[in-house]
């Protein structure tokens, strides 16, 4: 019997050893530091993970014109279960948008249904959008659905999408108000960045969990007649971050995209 019973504790030893490793080699991490050089790796550090990939996505130094930032953590367990810290200074421009994707690569009039599934948690203080940014017909067209974000709805505040149209305050002008898809309402704002189309929708009433019906939103921009039968690229999902001062925490949950 004592034999068997140290029989018995060296497998269960082995199997927890064996779990720990699997644990470990499931979780990826990086941290890119302070600095105005596009040229540190660490800046868009990528990890693929069961079909998604996670970017650490810190842009801003790589922008025109160049935005110095601040120090970034990024932690995944899987493409499920990631977070990020980010410590970005209250100045002009954004900094870097942390973010998981999903490679759809499906023409629009193919796809039966389209949808994204999120669950994140978001700080109270500094100035930045939960938000999907879906790539179409190689990058011409960027939708971007802002889901939460510090700034309002109507175009004001310390985060404000790309417009083509501003009052004189500084605030963007939406092109479309309230308008109906995917179950909740959204004010539409259309602009371009210099490289693209930029279609920013922004939920009205602001959430962290939800499940967004991307086709829904592609149909309604071709019933505008911006794009026509248009191939749905990039998926992504994450935190557009401006400022956040001392460090913020963001992270995700679930993050799953459905494409039939």
């Amino acid at each position: 019997m004592p034999k068997f019973l140290a029989i018995l504790g060296c497998l269960t030893s082995l199997m927890l050893m064996l779990g720990s490793t699997v644990a470990q080699a499931a979780t990826w991490s990086v941290t890119s530091p302070s600095t105005s050089s596009c040229h540190e790796h660490t800046l868009f550090a990528r990890w693929s993970y069961e079909g998604y990939t996670l970017n650490n996505d810190v842009w801003g130094p790589c922008s025109v014109p160049p935005v110095a930032v601040g120090p970034q953590s990024f932690w995944a367990n899987s493409s499920f279960d990631w977070s990020v810290t980010s410590d970005q200074p209250d100045t002009n421009g954004i900094k870097s948008y942390p973010h998981v994707e999903y490679f759809v690569n499906k023409p629009v009039g193919s796809l039966r249904k389209l949808t994204a599934t999120i669950s994140a948690t978001t700080p109270s203080a500094g100035a930045w959008e939960s938000t999907l940014d879906i790539w179409a017909d190689a990058k011409q067209h960027e939708i971007m659905v802002w889901l939460n974000y510090t700034g309002t709805s109507n175009g004001c505040g310390n985060v404000k999408p790309i417009s083509y149209n501003w009052t004189a305050e500084g605030c963007a002008i939406p092109l479309y108000s309230n308008v109906s898809l995917s179950g909740s309402t959204w004010n539409v704002y259309v602009g371009t960045n210099g490289k693209n189309a930029v279609y920013s929708f922004l939920r009205t009433a602001k959430t962290n969990q939800t499940t967004i019906d991307v086709l829904e939103i592609m149909n309604y921009l071709k019933s505008l007649n911006y794009f026509d039968d248009v191939v749905v690229g990039e998926i992504q999902y994450g935190f557009e971050i401006t400022s956040s001062v001392g460090g913020l925490s963001f992270g995700s949950k679930n993050f799953a995209v459905t494409a039939e």
